[in-house]
């Protein structure tokens, strides 16, 4: 596999970018009848980030399992190749972005974490996203980070319903705060690994350090789904 100096003209075989199982994740929400998830990408840009496929399958029906799965011929960016890696979910609690909340709401939040907020170097609603709404790194769930571009709203294509984030992947696994509020809580055989990169464990880097959403549709799961960097 080679790095691309230019746009590669010719079959592209998709990488796998993560497999997830129902009951290692439950908040998946999968299909009747489906207990598996499977993203896979194309390692180049469409145009601003790599797109994505998703297929829900039943894993007693996975049966036929290549020992060499195909790779693509080049990839555009080190960062479209993702190093493998094994799966520790932890469940947490989100809250929306501070952009999404009530003016009275915000207000409320600032007051109460002014002085959390000075400890840190931050202004008050910087401190509330880093610091306890929304959880960086890769995640199934949650709310999206509005880092990058004001909060957007988005329906199903096929039948109107409102979009949610199905998963995040994400260049950085660690926050901007100083105490590390949202690195992963250790338990007996967790970690380290040889070689393990605790800020970017994958390797994969999204734009110059942003994050990829996928929403997906609640109703039916299995409707398009659309990507956003932010």
């Amino acid at each position: 596999m080679r790095l691309a100096v230019q746009a590669y003209d010719g079959p592209m075989a998709m990488l796998p970018v993560a497999q997830l199982y129902v009951q290692d994740v439950p908040d998946l929400s999968p299909p009747e009848g489906k207990d598996l998830l499977q993203v896979l990408w194309c390692p180049f840009d469409h145009p601003i980030m790599p797109r994505t496929l998703l297929f829900w399958r039943s894993a007693a029906a996975v049966t036929d399992v290549l020992d060499a799965p195909p790779e693509p011929p080049a990839v555009q960016f080190d960062g479209y190749l993702p190093d493998p890696c094994v799966l520790e979910p932890e469940r947490i609690t989100e809250y929306p972005d501070h952009l999404e909340l009530s003016e009275e709401l915000r207000e409320q939040l600032r007051q109460w974490s002014v002085p959390q907020a000075a400890e840190e170097d931050m202004d008050p609603d910087t401190y509330y996203d880093c610091v306890l709404s929304n959880a960086p790194g890769w995640k199934v769930g949650g709310w999206p980070a509005w880092n990058s571009t004001d909060p957007s709203s988005h329906t199903c294509s096929e039948c109107g319903t409102g979009m949610e984030v199905l998963m995040t992947v994400a260049t950085f696994e660690e926050g901007d705060d100083a105490g590390n509020s949202w690195s992963p809580h250790p338990h007996p055989g967790a970690g380290p690994y040889p070689g393990h990169r605790g800020y970017n464990a994958t390797g994969v880097q999204i734009g110059s350090g942003y994050r990829q959403h996928l929403f997906v549709c609640p109703a039916e799961p299995e409707h398009p789904h659309i990507e956003l960097m932010t």
